[in-house]
């Protein structure tokens, strides 16, 4: 065999390598049940913050962490522990997409994406408060 063509067979195996290890570390959107099922995947995990219990933050002592309690859409209430300060405007969101994974009852975040309210009604703004 020419050099050329082993070069080629090296190059050819370490793209499949890439490849497999990239569909390997993507995670999926789920509910908190699949997630536990799962703990040791990672998942995008949508729902809405549980504004009845109490979101905790104290930033002198660890100001990365930051735990409240989420609804999915799925109707599972859990603890979620983010390993991030607090979000600003937090508390406005509509929507949270967590992305994580279950550690027993609770679930870990490494990243929080939130939808705020528009503040746009219609093409119109809405009085500020």
């Amino acid at each position: 065999m020419k050099k050329t063509h082993i070069l080629g067979i090296i190059i050819i195996a370490v793209a499949i390598g890439a490849i497999l290890t990239t569909l390997n570390s993507t995670s999926t959107y789920a509910s908190f049940r699949e997630a536990s099922e799962a703990p040791d995947n990672e998942f995008h995990v949508v729902g809405k913050l549980d504004k009845s219990k109490e979101a905790v933050y104290d930033p002198k002592t660890d100001a990365n962490v930051f735990s409240f309690y989420m609804i999915d859409n799925a109707g599972t209430e859990k603890k979620v522990i983010l390993h991030k300060s607090k979000p600003q405007d937090f508390e406005r969101s509509e929507q949270i997409v967590l992305i994580g994974k279950a550690e027993g009852d609770e679930f870990h975040a490494s990243e929080i994406l939130m939808k705020c309210p528009s503040k746009y009604n219609d093409g119109k703004p809405q009085a500020s408060n």
